[in-house]
């Protein structure tokens, strides 16, 4: 490959490409035509002498080159736009599109807020909520398949905090909340106290974005030498709200998302009769993007949001 020669033009076509997954919606993305596109990607494999990208019925596929050029890629190209556009983002100018990985109750919670304020303010930003499959979403934001991740993610923060400022992950607490055992209104369990053994004896659902057999209060029992049943597993809020408000499975949820679920009227929420830690939601990023004054922008528009939501 002969750098020298190499149209940076190219490189665009490329990060837009694999942040879409779709040549299409690339092509939207940078004002092009899908042909335009394919060109461009021609151009850069017969520049690179490799192929980088194939097509697949979905879309296209990277290659393992391409896995490893593209993190390189994309800090190549904001620290570009920075230098020749620091901190010059007009929201109501400038067209920004941001990737954001949160579950179901999450984006319930802070979406209201969010469209509220681009819509008062005329912001030409534009977002798109990934589902959030995993608690720690570090890999998706190195590899720069989202712009923000936002949730509860405990190892992942504690693992960030002991590397302090030699992490390339940076973080922000938008809002606390704590655990609660929910149950429809009218479960035997929903009257008296809801003593540990009543708790294990019962029936549960679990909430896991991996998909997981086991979770946070799994972990907390076998420090208790304790066990419970869990019936189903499923990775949605809103899934586990509808279940739990027509039988008599118990699931554990945040305090806050129990409105998010649509079923706060028929469930009730009792004390867990076990110790959990408290939950820390948090917004977290690449350090690529911390002088992109877009992406401080939107930042600033997720603290409010939380805000909003929690007031």
């Amino acid at each position: 490959m002969n750098f020298r020669t190499l149209d940076l033009n190219l490189l665009r076509v490329f990060d837009a490409v694999m942040a879409e997954g779709n040549l299409t919606r690339a092509a939207e993305r940078l004002a092009l035509t899908q042909p335009a596109v394919s060109n461009a990607l021609k151009r850069l494999k017969d520049s690179v002498g490799e192929e980088l990208l194939t097509r697949t019925s979905f879309g296209v596929k990277p290659t393992p080159r391409a896995e490893q050029l593209w993190p390189e890629v994309q800090a190549a190209l904001a620290a570009l736009r920075q230098a020749f556009a620091p901190g010059d983002y007009d929201p109501q100018k400038d067209v920004a599109n941001f990737r954001l990985a949160m579950a179901d109750a999450t984006a319930a919670m802070l979406m209201p807020s969010l469209v509220q304020q681009i819509e008062q303010g005329q912001a030409l930003a534009n977002l798109r909520v990934i589902p959030l499959t995993t608690r720690d979403p570090r890999p998706l934001l190195e590899r720069g398949e989202v712009d923000f991740a936002v949730g509860y993610f405990p190892d992942a923060v504690a693992n960030l905090v002991a590397q302090g400022s030699t992490s390339p992950i940076h973080h922000e607490r938008l809002y606390d909340s704590e655990y609660v055992c929910v149950m429809r209104r009218g479960n035997p369990l929903a009257d008296g106290e809801l003593t540990l053994d009543r708790f294990c004896e019962a029936h549960h659902l679990l909430v896991s974005f991996s998909g997981r057999p086991h979770g946070l209060v799994d972990q907390a029992l076998t420090q208790l030498h304790r066990t419970r049943r869990i019936v189903l597993t499923v990775n949605q809020f809103f899934t586990a709200g509808r279940v739990v408000a027509s039988s008599d499975l118990l699931t554990v949820l945040p305090r806050t998302f129990i409105a998010a679920t649509g079923y706060q009227d028929k469930l009730v929420q009792r004390p867990i009769p076990l110790p959990l830690a408290g939950i820390h939601v948090e917004a977290l990023w690449h350090m690529r993007h911390d002088r992109a004054s877009a992406h401080q922008w939107l930042r600033a528009r997720l603290v409010e949001a939380a805000q909003s939501a929690i007031d």
